[in-house]
């Protein structure tokens, strides 16, 4: 009876499946856009700057970003959820179809549009659809836990084994960038019928908009009076701590982001004039692909999940408890600070030649662990701090730095291109590692205030 009762529903798996195609797709596409644009047109390529590769890629990411916010308050208050996750999915898919027709950037501005409004109907409101499915907070959980292992079980797929058809080939496979983009709007189509076809293993989740279908782990009553009580000094001090950690967000994701484009362009290779590829792919005569930088991010958040949960089971069992919260994003920071002085080193060490594709493994490795060491952060967060009155407004600011971040760290990286690589990221490094250890030093301060009333 005990395992009948733990088993998840076959509705769980539906949801999850769906992040696992639509993740396939959008990381596939959101390297492939950066090392298309500025590969030459006779190599299949647009033909245009790194720069302009950047700037691109890092739209496409950040527009994702924003439309949930509106996605989720259509289907809080006037569709189906399972409505807007299904025309998500395929608004999705004629996007990236868009892009397997384009030849110049008109058409992958279509593409970012309409993917960016797919996406804003699909990701929040299939997270939403899948909480519905369980009513105990523990079970709820868990179940979030495993989701995001199917997200990045679609992201290692699509940068290990789909981007690759288009730059090195997969057993002797290989396509060009436009096919692989109508390889994932089929994908996503797919995504679309795997939902629609399975949406009796939903039962009434996701029937109705949020608002009149919830699953409250709060008494109604509690809930409508605290939204109705007016903000305390307590309060603005917890909503103070909010904005402080959002700012330390964008810091941390505009970094974050901007450590691919290196990679990419100066230690990466293509067929174009802007890759430098200081950095040594081959292993005997097998050539890495340079989207498998891509994956190793994916791996080690798939790897080392497990490992760093059970990493903080065994500090909460210490007299002194855990690492704070605080203490874990500075350590994140740091992490990625650290990352930077690699790539400084790998740089140095190549010179005028090229240094040893270890140098870049150990970039990738160090910024997805200080990813997922960051990774308390979020709605979590969020909705543990925020009080109940603006709930909704701090939720919808949160994904803002994301967005935020993803619209600072293009110019910075073409200003970056007229400075000296090793000064440039060098004092990158810096910035983002003091931001770490002052984050770590507040960390007792911050704790403070979202104790006091």
């Amino acid at each position: 009876m005990e395992t009948a009762k733990k088993r998840r529903p076959f509705g769980f798996y539906v949801c999850s499946m769906g992040f696992t195609f639509e993740r396939l797709a959008f990381y596939t596409v959101k390297y492939l856009l950066a090392i298309w644009i500025a590969t030459d047109v006779a190599a299949g390529g647009l033909g245009l700057s790194d720069s302009e590769g950047v700037a691109l890629s890092a739209n496409f990411v950040a527009m994702t970003y924003i439309t949930p916010i509106i996605g989720g308050y259509i289907a809080d208050y006037w569709l189906s959820p399972k409505l807007c996750v299904a025309v998500g999915m395929i608004l999705m898919g004629i996007g990236y179809l868009c892009t397997w027709q384009a030849h110049s950037l008109g058409l992958v501005w279509a593409m970012i549009i309409l993917v960016s409004i797919g996406t804003g109907l699909f990701k929040g409101n299939l997270s939403g659809v899948n909480g519905l499915l369980f009513h105990d907070k523990e079970e709820l959980d868990a179940a979030f836990s495993i989701q995001y292992s199917f997200v990045n079980i679609g992201s290692f797929v699509g940068t290990t084994f789909i981007a690759i058809l288009a730059t090195t080939g997969l057993f002797g496979i290989k396509c060009s960038f436009n096919t692989v983009f109508l390889i994932c709007a089929i994908f996503l189509f797919i995504d679309a019928a795997w939902f629609i076809l399975n949406g009796k293993s939903l039962g009434e989740a996701g029937k109705k908009p949020f608002k009149h279908d919830q699953r409250e782990f709060v008494s109604a009553e509690k809930k409508a009076k605290a939204e109705a009580a007016p903000l305390t000094s307590g309060d603005k001090k917890k909503i103070a701590v909010i904005v402080l950690i959002t700012i330390f967000s964008v810091v941390f994701w505009a970094l974050w982001y901007m450590t691919y484009m290196p990679a990419y362009y100066r230690f990466g290779y293509g067929d174009g004039s802007d890759f430098m590829n200081k950095a040594n792919w081959y292993i005997g005569s097998f050539q890495i692909p340079t989207s498998w930088f891509d994956s190793i991010n994916a791996l080690t958040c798939i790897i080392l999940g497990p490992v760093l949960a059970g990493v903080w089971a065994k500090l909460a069992n210490r007299p002194q408890g855990d690492m704070s919260m605080y203490q874990k994003t500075g350590l994140g920071m740091i992490l990625l600070g650290i990352s930077y002085v690699v790539m400084v080193v790998a740089d140095m060490v190549a010179g005028d030649g090229q240094c040893s594709i270890i140098f870049l493994l150990l970039v990738c490795v160090l910024m997805s662990v200080g990813e997922m060491v960051f990774s308390p952060l979020g709605n979590s967060f969020i909705s543990k701090l925020a009080p109940a009155k603006v709930l909704g407004l701090l939720l919808g600011f949160w994904p803002i730095a994301v967005f935020f971040s993803n619209k600072i760290y293009p110019p910075v990286y073409d200003y970056l291109k007229t400075v000296n690589f090793a000064v440039g990221y060098g004092a990158l490094a810096a910035i983002v590692i003091v931001f770490g250890v002052v984050l770590w030093a507040i960390s007792g301060k911050l704790e403070k205030m979202e104790t006091e009333e």
